[in-house]
């Protein structure tokens, strides 16, 4: 027939994207899921629970796009301090690569936001159609409308936790007891109604329905990690040296006699895994190194009476050369885990440095280009300014202004402005100098001092530049 491959051809059909095969995780309990839940707990008691918070009046926690404000606790950011999300940046990619070197995808198993809401949605899952062997019962041959009744209440509690999710989303950017009011009122903003909507659709669908596919195919982490890591990274592994060759075997019997490993080959590692993979087949990229496949091993182990730890965390090099716990560890501090603590250590401290050390006062000094410098009353040069104050504290201010750099150089208009706390105010400043004193001094552009100092609040105050014009 047209089309056929030829008999002993070596032609091979390979798919560059296989069908999904739908999982149904099993529920293990261990070590490193007590872990994972304990993660869960802390990052969504921090993530539900910030915007609720006050301080000094308002919400701790607020990025006020709409003014340009960014409330950190005590802390006010400014568009000006962009410089500060670029260190955060910064610390987060070397962070990353610090505890990928030492632990491998530690932050994927535990803390990343899809693995975190993945677990919550099949929790839910688990609550209401059960556990594996009755979901998969369920979705095979179970009667039409329990299956419907089941997966419509499923998906209700997915939508209330997809909603709340968005809506405290929203509520970093809104305060959210004003949220709160606009929802129960029914007078929601376009914007907001939008962000809310879209943040919870796209919770709903990539913990609820895609689920390990992010991670597979959509996670640009899991494609570049194996830069990151190297024989002696901390990575969820299987001793095949102790485990092989596996098989199933009675409890009774002597497995090492009867020339087995301790496998029994039970699947339970495939079973509870979140992505579906067997960890017995090596590293691989689809691994977020959660650990629950050890628990499962160790559930086995201990029904086995075999000792634990056939799956657990350690390195390649361990397994291979069979090192002891302190050999272990002794690995772990190398040049390269090294070289990024210390990059680390010392950006984390620059940052916190500048922070401690950051003036809540930003001045911008513009010369009047529609006010040239003119003479006044025939005794005073005079130049027009613009001042912009930037009043990063929580408390208002009142700021004396000083000039040097010219003899007799003072400040013609009030010497005092008044800003009030996280605001910013544009006055109109002007300089004169007596002519008289200006006389020996060359015409044109010179460089002067302008210092502003708070005289409500001492100590807080900055050093500006600027140029005084004199004309011919």
């Amino acid at each position: 027939m047209p089309g056929d491959t030829p008999t002993g051809s070596t032609e091979q059909t390979v798919l560059l994207y296989a069908p999904r095969k739908k999982l149904y995780p099993r529920e293990v309990k261990g070590t490193f899921n007590s872990r994972r839940w304990l993660l869960v707990w802390a990052t969504q008691l921090l993530y539900y629970g910030l915007p609720w918070l006050n301080w000094e009046g308002r919400p701790a926690v607020l990025l006020n796009l709409v003014e340009r404000k960014f409330y950190i606790f005590g802390l006010v950011l400014w568009p000006q301090d962009f410089i500060y999300l670029t260190a955060l940046l910064v610390c987060s990619a070397f962070g990353l690569f610090l505890f990928t070197a030492i632990a491998g995808r530690l932050f994927c198993g535990y803390a990343c936001p899809q693995t975190v809401y993945t677990e919550i949605f099949m929790k839910i899952e688990h609550w209401i159609e059960g556990d594996r062997a009755k979901r998969m019962r369920l979705d095979s041959k179970g009667p039409v409308r329990e299956r419907l009744t089941r997966r419509s209440l499923k998906i209700l509690a997915w939508s209330v936790v997809a909603l709340w999710t968005g809506f405290t989303f929203a509520g970093y950017f809104t305060p959210i007891r004003e949220l709160g009011g606009l929802v129960l009122s029914n007078t929601l903003g376009p914007w907001q109604t939008f962000w809310i909507l879209f943040y919870s659709g796209f919770t709903m669908l990539q913990a609820g329905f895609m689920r390990e596919q992010v991670c597979k195919y959509m996670c640009p982490y899991a494609r570049f990690q194996s830069v990151m890591f190297d024989y002696d990274t901390m990575i969820v592994t299987y001793d095949e040296t102790r485990g092989e060759p596996r098989g199933s075997r009675s409890k009774k019997i002597d497995h090492r006699a009867a020339g087995k490993g301790d496998c029994i080959d039970c699947g339970v590692c495939v079973d509870v895994c979140p992505t579906g993979i067997d960890i017995r087949m090596g590293l691989q990229y689809e691994c977020i190194g959660c650990g629950l496949c050890a628990d499962g091993c160790d559930s086995i182990m201990d029904k086995m009476n075999y000792p634990r730890g056939l799956i657990r965390y350690s390195t390649q090099n361990a397994i291979a050369k069979g090192y002891s716990p302190k050999e272990l560890r002794a690995h772990i501090f190398r040049p390269r885990v090294i070289i990024y603590t210390v990059i680390l250590t010392l950006i984390v401290s620059a940052v916190l440095a500048s922070l401690w050390m950051r003036t809540p006062l930003k001045v911008d000094i513009m010369r009047d280009r529609g006010a040239l410098a003119r003479e006044v009353e025939g005794v005073w040069i005079e130049n027009t300014y613009q001042f912009q104050f930037i009043n990063t504290d929580e408390r208002p201010h009142t700021y004396k202004l000083t000039v040097t750099g010219l003899p007799g150089l003072a400040v013609a208009s009030s010497d005092t402005v008044d800003v009030p706390a996280t605001s910013t105010q544009l006055v109109v400043v002007r300089m004169h100098a007596p002519i008289t004193d200006l006389q020996k001094v060359a015409q044109g552009p010179h460089k002067i001092s302008v210092r502003i100092d708070s005289v409500s609040h001492p100590g807080v105050g900055v050093d500006e530049k600027a140029t005084f014009f004199i004309p011919r």
